[in-house]
């Protein structure tokens, strides 16, 4: 309400806002509100900065240290010997002793290897053969693989025939006289946990007798 005297008259004026001009002066004040907190929550991040946790190299050191160390598989050739022979066959036994140094057990899947009878031949091989097997997808009951305890050995054999083609005299002369000298590779496929998880590890050997 507003008064003024002008030639002894007093006027009376009413000043009222109306709900249309409320309406649209209230959201502008919101939206102030609202940009004015989000300044202050922009500029409080830029004060303080990203936190970013480092580990000290102390910790990665002991952390190293502590690291399990797993030794390779040891291989031994056993034993190699022709315990039957005749003109037209003979059966040749094969050993092999693989031990653990490990404290934790591991599976051994698979031994592969390639024989070779050096007196008569230093690269053409004679006989080979695989003892266990490496499982394709699921393991399946019954699977033919062997656990190694940690701190022990297995004894893996396999038994060889061979048949007299007629067309090796040498070999077979050695063969029967027992002057037979040996060279034999492969490898060993062996996991540290379990068949289905953890990498398989692969170890090379080559043996002469």
């Amino acid at each position: 309400m507003i008064f003024s005297i002008c030639d002894d008259i007093i006027t009376i004026s009413t000043f009222k806002i109306s709900r249309e001009q409320a309406k649209v002066m209230n959201p502008k004040i919101f939206v102030g509100i609202a940009v004015a907190a989000l300044t202050a929550i922009l500029g409080g991040i830029l004060l303080m900065g990203p936190t970013m946790i480092v580990e000290s190299q102390d910790e990665a050191f002991y952390e190293t240290q502590n690291a399990i160390q797993v030794e390779p598989l040891q291989v031994e050739l056993d034993e190699i010997s022709v315990i039957k022979i005749s003109e037209r066959s003979a059966t040749i036994k094969i050993a092999f002793k693989i031990s653990n140094p490990n404290p934790a057990a591991v599976i051994v899947q698979t031994m592969d290897y390639q024989l070779f009878e050096t007196g008569f031949s230093e690269y053409e091989q004679m006989s080979g053969g695989q003892i266990g097997s490496r499982p394709e997808g699921m393991v399946e009951f019954g699977s033919n693989y062997y656990v190694l305890l940690g701190d022990n050995s297995i004894i893996l054999k396999d038994t060889i025939s061979l048949k007299n083609s007629g067309n090796t005299p040498e070999l077979w002369a050695n063969l029967e006289d027992g002057s037979s000298t040996w060279r034999v590779t492969g490898d060993v496929f062996y996991n540290l946990s379990s068949m289905t998880s953890g990498q398989e590890n692969v170890l090379h050997f080559e043996f002469t007798k």
